[in-house]
Order: C-alpha cells, then sequence, then structure tokens
C-alpha cells in the first residue's frame, strides 16, 4: 500500500498556522507528502523545506486573485496539490493547515486503508471533527460546526476539491461513497492570538466575499471578540502530542462559561433531537456513506 498526504499552504507563518505539526502528525503513515506553496509575504517555503526533505515534494503555486467567492481558491489550490500526486499511490491523505491528527489514532487509519484499499465501491474514507475555539481548553458544541468530513481519498483522478475545500465530490459532481473511520481531525482554526486571528479574519473574507471586509467584520485594537459565540463544551481529552509545544506557547486569555447558551431556536430543535436520536435534522453531507 502506498500512501501520499497533501496539503495547501500560503503565509502560514503570518498568520500562524500550526502547517508543520499538521504535516508531521501524518507524515508517518505517508510514504510522501506534496504541498502547494502559495507565493507569500513570509518564510512559508523555507519552514515546509524544513520539515522533511526526503519525504516531502514541494510545488510552488501563485494564487489565483480574481477568485473571490466562496472560497473557490482554496479547492484550486487543493487539486494542484492531488493532481501531482504519482500514479503509484493507492490513497490520498489531505490534511488543512489548521487540522492535527492525534497518534493514537494513526494505526486505525492505516488499518482501514488497508481494509478498503481493494474496494472498488469505496472513494474515501470519513472522520470525525473536534473543533476547538478561543483556546485549546473549548470546543464548539452548536450545529453551527460540521461533524465529519472526507479527508482520505482514492487517489483517482476524477476526484476533486469541492467549493471551499472542506470537501470532495468526483465525475460531474457525484459526492463519493465512504466509509466512516474512528479517527479524529483535531481543528485548530480558531484558536490563535486574537490580534492574529483578526488579521487572518480580514485577510480570507477577501476569498469568500468581494468588497471591502472592514465593512462586514468588526475591527478592534484588541483583535477578534471570541465572546461571540453561540455555544462551547470544555474539552476533556488529551491534545496530540505534536501540539504540546504550542500548546505552551499560547499567549493569551480566554474564558467562557459554558453554561450560558445563545442558540437559536432552530439550533436548540436541532439539539433536542440529537440528544435523543443522535441525528442531527438538515445536517449538510458532502458524502454517502457505504
Amino acid at each position: 500500500m502506498h500512501v501520499t498526504g497533501f496539503t495547501f499552504i500560503r503565509n502560514a507563518v503570518k498568520f500562524d498556522f500550526p502547517i508543520v505539526e499538521a504535516i508531521t502528525s501524518i507524515l508517518p503513515i505517508c510514504d510522501e507528502f506534496v504541498v502547494a506553496v502559495g507565493k507569500s509575504e513570509d518564510e512559508t517555503l523555507q519552514l515546509i523545506q524544513e520539515i522533511d526533505p526526503v519525504k516531502i515534494r514541494i510545488i510552488e503555486t501563485i494564487w489565483n486573485e480574481s477568485l473571490r467567492e466562496g472560497g473557490t481558491v482554496y479547492a484550486k489550490e487543493t487539486d494542484k496539490a492531488f493532481q501531482a500526486i504519482s500514479q503509484k499511490s493507492d490513497w490520498a491523505f489531505y490534511i488543512q493547515g489548521d487540522e492535527v491528527i492525534h497518534e493514537k489514532d494513526l494505526p486505525a487509519i492505516k488499518t482501514a486503508m488497508q481494509r478498503w484499499k481493494d474496494d472498488d465501491n469505496v472513494d474515501g474514507l470519513l472522520f470525525k471533527y473536534i473543533h476547538f475555539y478561543g483556546s485549546y481548553d473549548y470546543v464548539g458544541d452548536s450545529p453551527q460546526w460540521y461533524r465529519h468530513e472526507i479527508r482520505i481519498v482514492k487517489n483517482n483522478k476524477n476526484i476533486y476539491s469541492y467549493r471551499d475545500a472542506q470537501g470532495f465530490r468526483k465525475n460531474d459532481n457525484q459526492k463519493l461513497r465512504v466509509k466512516p473511520i474512528e479517527a479524529s481531525v483535531y481543528h485548530y482554526g480558531w484558536v490563535k492570538d486574537p490580534r492574529v486571528m483578526q488579521q487572518k479574519h480580514l485577510h480570507i473574507h477577501k476569498y469568500w466575499h468581494p468588497g471591502d471586509p472592514e465593512k462586514h467584520i468588526k475591527v478592534s485594537s484588541e483583535g477578534f471578540d471570541y465572546s461571540q459565540i453561540d455555544s462551547l463544551a470544555k474539552f476533556t481529552g488529551t491534545h496530540p502530542h505534536i501540539m504540546q509545544a504550542r500548546l505552551k506557547r499560547q499567549n493569551w486569555q480566554f474564558s467562557h462559561d459554558i453554561s450560558h447558551k445563545n442558540l437559536s431556536l432552530k439550533y436548540r430543535l436541532k439539539l433536542w433531537v440529537a440528544k435523543l436520536t443522535g441525528w442531527y435534522i438538515g445536517e449538510y453531507k458532502n458524502y454517502k456513506v457505504v
């Protein structure tokens, strides 16, 4: 079995992406790794070059700045990395610059890839998600957070990144057929110094909506306001070992009263039904479980 990891990244230093941790977390079960490094305003290229020159292959890219709606540019950059994967690879393991896999899950992931490698009815593997918010001690627990997504796909060049690169589809907009696995993606996209978070928020806004981002985003000298959240829970698990140094470097304070819920009636109903049945009403699923 041959496995290739792939991702895209740009301005990782400027916006404090844990891209080194992301790549390193899955490198042990990857035979090689393709990184599409966009032309950056910082030392991102050097950062990637220093991780593992043997396993990692870098393709330097230039982002299409005309793509200013729906996060489409992220999908295009993902596709560049995916298309660069060698035909000899069976699986392609995708990870974004703010996602990390816990080392405890690597054996189960590898076993699943071995099990479904030769099953033509399986296009990919579906992961659970843990979304951290504000600090490394809190996770989002309202229906606004997606609970699952595809992160491993067959090396089939008819597969492509969908919409804003959250998931994948194939051929003429077909959903992928997937197997759920007992592994989680630890998503750290909403855990940064508030000042850096505000800068990132303003920057990425231009790839989602045309026009001046400051007309739509409240800018403060103190940075991003993490208090504007509907519902959080305390994180009771353990973080991936590769994240420990980053956790110790946290230089801001964030605390939240988890009993305070600012949920809409729709979300309250969804949570009530989910607690009773495990089913989220109207949950978006960009895949077909087989």
